[in-house]
C-alpha cells in the first residue's frame, strides 16, 4: 500500500496534460474495441478460432468486449484506472498471442503491443491530476 501512495504522489507532482490526453484516448479506443467487438460477435470468435480447443474459449469470447468497453469508460474518466487496466492485461497479452498462434497481421500486433505499452504505463503511472480517482480523493 505504501507503494502505490508513494506512485501517487509521485505522479500527481509530475502530471501533465498530454498524458492525461493520452489517458483518455486509451480509454475512448478501448471504448470504442468494445462496441466493435459487441457488434460485430462473428469477427470476435474469428480471432478466438486458433485457440478454440483450449479451456474457457468460449469463456473469453464473452469477457473481452465488456471488458474492454466498461474499461475504456473507466481509463476515460479516471476512475479505477489500475484495476480497469488489469483487467486489460490478459485481452492484450493474448491479442499479441493469438497473432503468433494463428494469421499473423502486423498492423494487429503492432496495435496491440502499443495499447499494452500504453495501459503498462498507466497501470504504473496511474490515472494523474485531471481524473475522477484525483478528485474524489481530494474531496475527503
Amino acid at each position: 500500500m505504501a507503494t502505490i501512495k508513494s506512485l501517487n504522489k509521485w505522479a500527481n507532482k509530475h502530471t501533465y496534460l498530454p498524458l492525461d490526453l493520452l489517458r483518455i484516448a486509451l480509454g475512448v479506443f478501448l471504448f470504442l474495441k468494445g462496441i466493435d467487438f459487441m457488434s460485430n460477435s462473428a469477427m470476435l470468435v474469428e480471432l478466438f478460432k486458433p485457440m478454440q480447443n483450449m479451456a474457457g474459449g468460449m469463456i473469453m469470447v464473452h469477457y473481452v468486449a465488456p471488458a474492454h468497453f466498461i474499461g475504456g469508460i473507466l481509463i476515460g474518466f479516471g476512475l479505477l484506472t489500475r484495476w480497469a487496466i488489469i483487467a486489460q492485461l490478459p485481452i492484450l497479452i493474448g491479442a499479441i498471442a493469438i497473432n503468433f498462434v494463428g494469421e499473423m497481421s502486423s498492423s494487429n500486433l503492432i496495435l496491440a503491443t502499443i495499447t499494452l505499452l500504453a495501459c503498462v504505463f498507466f497501470l504504473v503511472y496511474g490515472s494523474g491530476k485531471r481524473s475522477l480517482d484525483y478528485y474524489f480523493k481530494m474531496q475527503q
